[in-house]
């Protein structure tokens, strides 16, 4: 073997190592939400809404845990409806998967809204405390945004935003904001705005990097300036391509994906970093076969799966 070949042979070796050439201490999970078919035109429309509809419940279950990941995140209102088909639960210890947390939609902007949108999420968090759950993530409104007003709710926002903390607290949980395109809080500025104000021993930050990515936002600096208070995070790519919303499998994208890891290492997370990629139309791509090609990318990363 000349030097050539030698020096060929040592960067190929190293290239296959995990990064640091050591395993990660990060636990990987999965959001359900890459298995609903969500949008298009479907005549007939099919008879039961897909995002409650049991078989992709399911499925999502049996996948994530088929490959390994270390957990999953469901929506609260499948939660709830799944206990018509006698609880999520059986299904998740069936496949011996963890339920880690529920995204549950909660007007914050709309104080008229605030008794009953806080009392229909506590009720979704009681059914993920039920089955093993730690995490409640607090998906904001939608809104106009054309015509939206942030200064306007930002008082009331915030108020929403303790009060829900402080009653998932009292349930033994943990509140975390997750800011979101089209929403009452989108921007960098509205997101660092609301985090500086509310009241952060109740509600914690669960950032969607895909999405401040998405939003011309640097994810890196948003997750470095608030690392102690991030208990749980969606981990996506964005290439702005025409699907999945711009989204893309992790690692075909523009996110700087490692330099997220490497300020999650070794953190003591009450949730998970969650994969996800969103599921509109168009999808040419199974859900199984893009949690497949994240999990390769987060395996040259150093991530350890429970299953090889």
């Amino acid at each position: 073997m000349n030097r050539r070949t030698f020096t060929s042979t040592l960067a190929l070796g190293a290239a296959s190592l995990p990064l640091f050439g050591k395993n990660r201490k990060i636990e990987i999970g999965h959001t359900g939400l890459t298995w609903i078919p969500l949008g298009g035109q479907m005549n007939p429309p099919p008879p039961v809404n897909a995002i409650v509809d049991p078989q992709y419940i399911k499925a999502a279950i049996r996948d994530i845990s088929g490959l390994g990941f270390r957990g999953i995140e469901l929506f609260g209102n499948q939660i709830e409806a799944m206990e018509a088909e006698g609880g999520v639960g059986k299904h998740l210890e069936m496949h011996k998967l963890p339920l880690i947390s529920a995204y549950c939609g909660t007007n914050l902007s709309d104080p008229a809204q605030r008794s009953a949108s806080i009392a229909k999420t506590v009720a979704w968090a009681k059914l993920v405390k039920k089955y093993g759950g730690k995490v409640i993530v607090v998906g904001p409104n939608g809104v106009k945004r054309d015509t939206y007003k942030f200064a306007e709710h930002k008082a009331d926002i915030v108020t929403t935003l303790n009060e829900l903390g402080k009653a998932l607290q009292d349930l033994g949980l943990t509140a975390a904001l997750h800011q979101h395109t089209g929403t009452c809080i989108e921007s960098k500025e509205e997101t660092y705005d609301i985090l500086h104000s509310v009241d952060t021993k109740v509600m914690k930050f669960g950032p969607d990097i895909g999405q401040l990515q998405k939003g011309g936002v640097d994810p890196v600096q948003v997750v470095r300036d608030f690392l102690p208070i991030i208990h749980h995070m969606h981990l996506k790519d964005f290439n702005g391509g025409d699907k999945f919303l711009g989204y893309c499998p992790l690692g075909e994208g523009k996110v700087e994906l490692a330099k997220i890891l490497d300020l999650m290492e070794g953190r003591k997370l009450e949730g998970r970093v969650m994969v996800e990629l969103d599921s509109p139309p168009p999808q040419p791509i199974p859900a199984l076969d893009t949690a497949k090609t994240a999990k390769a990318w987060l395996q040259k990363q150093g991530v350890k799966f429970v299953k090889a």
